[in-house]
């Protein structure tokens, strides 16, 4: 592969992602509050359209699932604002449902240093996708995220990792987007033009950030990560989280504050493992074993019987 340059890319005024927005035209002309209604309004409609795309977000979180439950990684690439949500939904999910950071991360182009100073150049380097997603194979997962879907730092992305076997989805908000020859599954979530012209942190980013929180959560409930709406695997590793840890324990174990942060203890900060204890009255080993038993799922591990 070469350097990709915008001479050879596609048309890019015929993206609905660079229009014009019609309720925006006179943006200079708008009073401040006018202006704030107008962008949260455009976000709402955004969100709303992303609802829509409900159908492919779930395949694209039974994937996700799937992905990890037989032991595989999922990369998550973007370039720019699509990159940097991605770094965002990688970071969040080890202390929300205590996952190992490698098997759940992000690239964006550019490198690291793009999270905090844009290198708007960088999305052209189709090299550099393909290398950052080497290795990915038939057990992985790789979620290219552009919100024009011709990204060729992405793009790149998403072809090395289908030539190496590996499952592809794409996030996008290019209006109509549907080529399965890109990805394995396609998200497009028609977002419209931005009310700033081609200013896709808009309410793309808005619609973009919904979609991988839905794709990220979904994939953790369906693996037994949660209890009903409860996160009872995550990392206590801050005073807030060690709180509400311990009020878990205390409301789904049914035991008063002081032996919830003793069984706390004994379970090494393990949430799950401190609930089976305090309900089914097991030993930290004989609890971890349970739960293994019953695939990590906690509703499973307390309505088993041996």
């Amino acid at each position: 592969m070469t350097r990709t340059h915008a001479a050879r890319g596609p048309a890019f005024a015929q993206l609905s992602t660079e229009a014009r927005n019609p309720r925006s035209l006179h943006l200079d002309r708008l009073s401040t509050r006018a202006i704030v209604e107008l962008v949260l309004d455009e976000d709402r409609r955004a969100l709303a359209a992303a609802r829509r795309a409900s159908a492919a977000v779930a395949r694209a979180a039974a994937r996700a699932a799937d992905c990890l439950a037989r032991g595989g990684r999922i990369v998550l690439a973007g370039a720019g604002t699509s990159g940097r949500l991605g770094v965002i939904e990688a970071a969040e999910c080890p202390p929300t449902f205590g996952t190992d950071p490698a098997r759940i991360r992000a690239v964006i182009a550019g490198g690291p240093e793009a999270v905090f100073a844009a290198r708007e150049g960088a999305e052209d380097d189709v090299r550099a996708g393909a290398r950052a997603v080497k290795g990915l194979g038939e057990d992985d997962l790789l979620i290219g995220i552009s919100a024009s879907a011709v990204t060729p730092f992405v793009r790149a992305a998403l072809d090395t990792a289908r030539g190496q076997g590996a499952p592809t989805v794409l996030i996008t908000c290019a209006r109509g987007f549907r080529d399965r020859k890109v990805a394995d599954v396609v998200v497009a979530v028609d977002t419209g033009p931005e009310v700033l012209t081609g200013s896709t942190r808009l309410k793309a980013g808005s619609a973009t950030k919904a979609v991988l929180n839905a794709i990220t959560t979904a994939a953790m409930v369906r693996l037994g990560k949660t209890y009903g709406n409860l996160m009872v695997d995550l990392r206590p590793g801050s005073a807030k989280l060690r709180d509400r840890s311990r009020r878990l324990v205390e409301e789904l174990g049914d035991v008063s504050a002081e032996r919830a942060a003793a069984l706390l203890q004994a379970a090494s900060g393990e949430t799950k493992t401190a609930v089976v204890m305090a309900r089914l009255k097991l030993a930290p080993g004989d609890a971890r074993r349970r739960l293994e038993a019953a695939g990590g799922h906690l509703r499973r591990a307390l309505a088993r019987q041996d």
